[in-house]
């Protein structure tokens, strides 16, 4: 394992979308063990793998974090089949550090994706998980939150 650089807002890489995972490789498997050595030392909730420079449809997620209990979640290629109800919520991302805005989000939603053995699964996900699995996807398709933010105060101005 070994620890990746978070990139930060201001990287070209972060705009891309991320291709999808066809096998796990002996290389997908090491990322994934980078992305979580990566995501504990810094604290985070959610990682997803262009934030460690990597275009791939990956994504870790250990919200247990915030209870001292580790979950830890392997999401590959995973997307977002369901959605519906509002929450609004802080958010902050380890690639804009030192910045925090509130976000709309779903408040539930239904992720279809496979395990890091490439099985497939789904999850049914309600506020904190529901909003960490949409933040995250949209780092796979080159959007971060501060862009959702930009977008709902537009919608607000009426433009």
């Amino acid at each position: 394992m070994a620890l990746r650089e978070i990139r930060i807002v201001g990287d070209e890489i972060l705009r891309k979308k991320s291709r999808e995972v066809k096998e796990v490789t002996p290389r997908i498997k090491e990322l994934i063990s980078d992305m979580f050595e990566t995501l504990y030392k810094e604290e985070g909730v959610g990682l997803a793998a262009p934030q460690v420079g990597v275009l791939r449809r990956v994504v870790v997620i250990d919200a247990g974090v915030e209870e001292d209990v580790k979950k830890p979640m392997v999401f590959i290629n995973p997307v977002i089949i369901e959605m519906d109800g509002e929450q609004t919520g802080e958010e902050g991302c380890l690639s804009v550090p030192d910045k925090s805005c509130k976000v709309r989000r779903a408040e539930h939603v239904v992720v279809e994706a496979f395990d890091e053995d490439m099985n497939p699964f789904s999850i049914d996900a309600h506020g904190l998980i529901a909003r960490c699995l949409q933040h995250e996807i949209d780092h796979l398709e080159g959007i971060l939150y501060i862009d959702r933010v930009k977008e709902q105060e537009a919608e607000e101005k009426g433009e």
